[in-house]
């Protein structure tokens, strides 16, 4: 009989297309993971993977099967879903991921009216990186998220939740730290820090958009893998920034002076979900309902 882990490590392998980070994403070891597509391939009688030396394919019945079992698994996880949802006892808590660049008191506020609004559903916060976030939004870990922008997935919707002012950050030693307001184009004639793409794309990706708008082609003196680390490098005058003016706010530091930029600007964070073909959640609907009231 098959058992929902051969269809739980199957979907790991299919989707990896590597057994040693299928492995890890399950949770163990490689060889009981081999161990079991292999008896899954016994039992059917038919070869799911082309296994060669430096590479692992799907064959077709394998990428039928990958159809068949992500259908199945999500079936079965709506059921119990809906099973707990009528039970009285128990409150299922809406899952939302926060990419730990997204540090605003929007967000906040957010949860907080979501709280107020729907009290017998509890909150669920899980912090992770921009790449854990899109991890865990695909295998529908969480159910919502929130982020400056992930890289294009078709599974995933982005969907604008607020905006909020682009700001210069400078060291207090800078010849710009006097200045009442900046331009970009003054702003970026010196040396800049910059957000690592692999890290913060959205951070990444959204000043970039600004400078190719305005035709700017900055000296990068560093890139900042870290909110922190970036801080830390224009605080220490290796080279000017720009941030978000909510966040510089709640902050307050006097190692780093926030000048407005005179041409404005701004971020745009996302609330993000994984398209549903049977349609989304009434929880995960009534939040994105909620969300976009705030904008």
């Amino acid at each position: 009989m098959i058992e929902l882990r051969h269809l739980r490590y199957f979907i790991a392998v299919a989707e990896e297309l590597n057994f040693r980070r299928a492995a890890e994403r399950v949770h163990i070891d490689q060889t009981p993971l081999s161990r079991t597509i292999r008896d899954l391939e016994d039992r059917w009688g038919v070869t799911l993977f082309i296994r060669a030396p430096r590479r692992l394919e799907l064959t077709p019945a394998g990428a039928k099967l990958l159809d068949h079992a992500r259908s199945l698994l999500i079936r079965l996880e709506r059921a119990r879903r809906a099973v707990q949802a009528v039970d009285a006892r128990y409150r299922e808590p809406l899952r939302i991921g926060v990419d730990d660049s997204t540090v605003q008191p929007r967000l906040a506020e957010c949860l907080s009216r979501w709280g107020r609004l729907v009290p017998d559903t509890p909150v669920e916060l899980r912090e992770m990186h921009a790449a854990e976030l899109l991890a865990a939004l695909r295998n529908e870990e969480v159910d919502v998220g929130f982020s400056f922008g992930l890289q294009d997935e078709e599974a995933i919707a982005q969907q604008p939740a607020w905006h909020s002012p682009m700001v210069a950050i400078v060291s207090p030693e800078h010849e710009l730290a006097v200045r009442q307001a900046v331009s970009w184009r003054v702003l970026m004639s010196f040396p800049a820090i910059s957000f690592s793409s692999a890290t913060h794309p959205g951070l990444h990706g959204q000043v970039a958009s600004v400078l190719r708008e305005k035709v700017l082609s900055p000296v990068i003196a560093a890139e900042a893998r870290t909110l922190s680390g970036y801080l830390t490098r224009v605080a220490v005058g290796q080279g000017v920034g720009v941030a978000d003016a909510e966040y510089m706010r709640t902050l307050q530091r006097s190692d780093v002076v926030v000048i407005p930029l005179a041409e404005p600007a701004h971020f745009t964070t996302y609330v993000l979900h994984k398209h549903q073909r049977l349609g989304l959640a009434e929880p995960v609907q009534r939040f994105l309902t909620h969300v976009s009231t705030l904008t």
